[in-house]
């Protein structure tokens, strides 16, 4: 099988691979904490590093982890950068940090995480792992930030607490709601699917 280029390796998250809207991973955090576009961007950040340095330590273990063990040992990597993220929010953005609540320290067991260190980066060469956990944690960002931005606008009438709407507008309560998030995710995946299919 040809190895994909570098561009390839980071575009590949972006889009065709797209972590939430064509694999539909990781929907925990991307519907719980996407009431407001802030949130999206700070859970998607927090991805971007997690992933990124996870996949540089496994990517330069493999060799040296046992099979029988591996999954263990993945996860307590992920969980000491998640560690690391959790108390820089506690300690510098404590408002962030309360609206991301208990979802922030549940990205240890987020599969595109697990699932990008399991699967790509224990296989594959640091550069290459690098450039696909950028890429996937860069996708992820994107599409947590839209839906955020949607479920903002639609409900509060704000984008990153930004007034966009009128005055007058009457936001739609529904959309800070659970059920809001199904809606706009489910429009958004069906989007991403009908421009797949006319490329």
């Amino acid at each position: 099988m040809k190895s994909k280029s570098p561009i390839k390796e980071f575009i590949k998250g972006l889009w065709k691979e797209h972590p939430v809207l064509r694999q539909l991973l990781g929907m925990c955090p991307a519907l719980a904490v996407t009431t407001s576009s802030m949130n999206g961007l700070s859970m998607g950040l927090s991805v971007v590093f997690v992933l990124f340095f996870s996949s540089l330590v496994v990517s330069l273990i493999k060799k040296l982890v046992p099979a029988a063990v591996r999954i263990a040992v993945y996860t307590v990597i992920i969980a000491a950068f998640v560690t690391i993220v959790d108390l820089f929010f506690k300690a510098n953005f404590p408002d962030i940090s309360r609206s991301l609540g208990p979802y922030l320290p549940l990205i240890i067991v987020n599969c595109i995480i697990l699932g990008r260190c399991e699967s790509f980066a224990s296989k594959n060469t640091i550069g290459k792992s690098l450039l696909d956990a950028f890429g996937m944690g860069v996708g992820f960002t994107w599409g947590l930030v839209l839906l955020g931005s949607i479920r903002e606008l639609l409900g509060a009438g704000t984008i990153l607490g930004i007034q966009i709407m009128p005055k007058q507008y009457n936001p739609l309560i529904i959309m800070i709601l659970p059920a809001g998030a199904f809606i706009v995710l489910g429009f958004l995946v069906a989007a991403m699917n009908k421009i797949e299919e006319r490329r």
